[in-house]
C-alpha cells in the first residue's frame, strides 16, 4: 500500500514502513519506476505547499501596538515580510511580556534568562510531551545560526522575542466550529439572499479585545487536540468552569454526543495579531454540525474563563471575526453548501 508519512512517500507492508531507498535490488523494475513516480508527485504537492505559504503574507499579525502593550513593530511594506527578500539592516525590537519571562508552566525558557535549558529544545519534533512541530503540511520551520531562535515560516513581522506567547516556535491551538441551521418560529430553516440555508455558529466575544471569535485556546502540553476541543469549548461557550455538579454532566453528555463526529475544515499557520518572528500560532479547526439542532443547540449559553460574551451569530460573509477565524467559518460554509 502506498502511503504520505510525514510529506514522504512510502510503501506500507504488514511488517511495516519501507522507503524507497529501501527497495531490495530484487524488487521488480516496474515497482521502482511506480515508487519513483509517485514521490515525485509527492515532492509536487509539497512544493506547492510551500509555494502556498510563500506567497502568503501577514495582515493581523502586522498589528501595531502589540496586543496588550505599548510595543510598538517596525513597519513592514508587504514586500518586506517575505524572508526570500534580503534585508541585512533588518532588526526589530525584541519583546516578550512580563507574565512569560516570569516563567509559568506553560512557557518555554528564556533564550538569554535561561541559556542552557533553552539550548535542550529539541525543534521539529515531538519534545517530551511538547509538540514543536508545525501543522503545515510537508514543512518544517528554520532555526536561525545566528541567534538560535526558530523563525515565522511566513515571514517578517516586524518584532522579535515571544510577545504574549509562551512556546518558542509554533503554539498549538484548537478551534471547535460548533453549527447549526438558522430556523423560524415555526422550525423552517431559513434562507439567506444568495437562496442558500443560513448556518449560525457559537461565537464567543473575547475579554482581550471584545472581538467576536470561535470559542478555542491552547492545546496543553500532552493532550490529545480532541479532548482540547472539548475542553476549551466547554470552558468557553458552556461555562463549564462555574456549573454545578449537576449541570455539567448534562453539558459533557451533550457535548461528547456532538463532537463525536467532527470535520476537519482548516490544520496550520494562524494569521494573529500575538504573532512575532520567533513564535506564531497554529491552529486545527474542526467543524461539528448539530444537525437538528438538538444536541448542543437546546442548552443555554453561558460565556466563562476567557469569553465575555457568547451567542448564535448568523454566517455570512459581512461578519468581522478575531484573527483567521472568518477563513475557517467561510470553508464551513462550503462544506455544508449554505448562505455566505
Amino acid at each position: 500500500m502506498l502511503r504520505l508519512f510525514r510529506g514522504s512517500l512510502i510503501v506500507t507492508s504488514q511488517l511495516g514502513f519501507i522507503s524507497a531507498a529501501q527497495v531490495p535490488c530484487s524488487a521488480t523494475v516496474s515497482v521502482k519506476r511506480l515508487l519513483t513516480g509517485v514521490i515525485l508527485c509527492s515532492q509536487f504537492l509539497c512544493q506547492n505547499t510551500r509555494v502556498t505559504m510563500a506567497t502568503a503574507t501577514h495582515s493581523k499579525a502586522l498589528t501595531s501596538p502589540y496586543p496588550n502593550s505599548k510595543q510598538e513593530r517596525l513597519k513592514l511594506k508587504p514586500e518586506q515580510v517575505s524572508w526570500l527578500t534580503k534585508w541585512e539592516e533588518y532588526n526589530p525590537p525584541d519583546f516578550t511580556a512580563d507574565k512569560v519571562l516570569a516563567g509559568p508552566v506553560w512557557a518555554d525558557p528564556d533564550d538569554k534568562k535561561n541559556a542552557e535549558q533553552y539550548k535542550k529544545i529539541k525543534w521539529n519534533k515531538l519534545d517530551g510531551k511538547v509538540n514543536r512541530q508545525t501543522y503545515e503540511k510537508c514543512k518544517t520551520y528554520e532555526v536561525s545560526k545566528i541567534d538560535g531562535r526558530p523563525s515565522n515560516p511566513i515571514g517578517r513581522t516586524g518584532l522579535k522575542g515571544r510577545g504574549e506567547l509562551g512556546k518558542w516556535g509554533p503554539n498549538h491551538a484548537a478551534d471547535p466550529i460548533v453549527t447549526r441551521w438558522k430556523r423560524d418560529a415555526k422550525g423552517t430553516i431559513e434562507q439567506g439572499k444568495s437562496g442558500k440555508k443560513v448556518l449560525q455558529f457559537i461565537a464567543i466575544q473575547r475579554k482581550d479585545n471584545q472581538e467576536w471569535a470561535i470559542p478555542g485556546g491552547m492545546v496543553d502540553a500532552g493532550e490529545k487536540v480532541s479532548v482540547a476541543l472539548k475542553r476549551e469549548f466547554g470552558e468557553e461557550a458552556m461555562n463549564t468552569l462555574e456549573a454545578t455538579p449537576q449541570e455539567k454532566k448534562k453539558i459533557k453528555k451533550a457535548v461528547d454526543a456532538l463532537f463525536k463526529v467532527g470535520h476537519e475544515v482548516y490544520r496550520g499557520y494562524v494569521d494573529d495579531p500575538r504573532n512575532t518572528d520567533n513564535s506564531w500560532m497554529e491552529t486545527i479547526a474542526v467543524n461539528f454540525h448539530d444537525v437538528e439542532g438538538a444536541s448542543v443547540g437546546k442548552f443555554k449559553l453561558n460565556a466563562g474563563d476567557d469569553a465575555a460574551g457568547v451567542k448564535w451569530m448568523d454566517i455570512s460573509s459581512e461578519i468581522k471575526l478575531y484573527a483567521s477565524h472568518q477563513h475557517f467559518i467561510e470553508e464551513v460554509t462550503k462544506r455544508h453548501e449554505a448562505h455566505w
